[in-house]
């Protein structure tokens, strides 16, 4: 029988790696989204000043200064982690409910 620290460690480990699956993904979407507002030169992708200046004021804003759009924007990517969340804790519910059955 795996001890509690075993177990933890196992959810942890399974958390990690699906979340960096999940990261990937976003990063992916983002860099598509980038590259699709970039223009290619042939030193590379050439990104458009007006959303350098963009991005450049959301870096330096603080998450509760940011407009309702924007702060939106984050809350659409924190919700796609919530599936693997729960997903996760219903796994680990399941397994001590099934251990103090025995």
């Amino acid at each position: 029988m795996k001890n509690k620290n075993q177990e933890e460690e196992n959810w942890e480990k399974e958390f990690v790696e699906k979340g960096a699956d999940l990261e990937h993904k976003r990063w992916v979407g983002w860099q598509s989204y980038l590259f699709s507002k970039s223009e290619w030169t042939k030193n590379g992708y050439l990104i458009p000043k007006e959303l350098c200046f963009r991005w450049q004021r959301q870096i330096d804003t603080p998450y509760s200064k940011l407009s309702e759009e924007e702060k939106e924007s984050d809350r659409i990517e924190v919700r796609k982690y919530l599936p693997l969340i729960r997903q996760l804790l219903k796994e680990k519910i399941k397994k001590n409910y099934v251990k103090r059955k025995k």
